[in-house]
């Protein structure tokens, strides 16, 4: 099993930054990508980024371009999502997740999910 936890989010203006981290525990060993997932009320849970063990593949959803960045540290077994220019329709609780495969955009895809956190952007 492995256990993630997540840290980071809060409140921030529009046009603001923020950083979340997830540290996995447990048999990380087994892990391959790690991913980013949002969720607002009232709506699915949604593909924010993932990238692989080795960090050579990153994908990210177009609402997120250009303004996210999605970083991993496999000596601290953490993965990182950088948010600038955050925008009111970046509010949701953002869930990191670990798959023991290459992930993708599909939630149902991975197999071990963090907290969740919540990211609320006034503006």
């Amino acid at each position: 099993q492995v256990q993630l936890v997540q840290s980071g989010g809060g409140l921030v203006q529009a046009g603001g930054s923020l950083r979340l981290s997830c540290a996995a525990s447990g048999r990380t060993f087994t892990m391959d990508a790690m991913g980013w997932f949002r969720q607002a009320p009232g709506k699915e849970r949604e593909f924010v980024a993932v990238i692989s063990r080795s960090a050579s593949n990153l994908y990210y959803a177009d609402p997120v371009k250009g303004r996210f960045t999605i970083s991993r540290d496999n000596a601290k077994n953490t993965v990182y999502l950088q948010m600038n220019s955050l925008k009111p329709e970046d509010t949701a609780v953002y869930y990191c997740a670990a798959d023991d495969g290459p992930g993708g955009r599909w939630f149902k895809s991975y197999d071990y999910w963090g907290q969740g956190t919540q990211v609320t952007v006034s503006s």
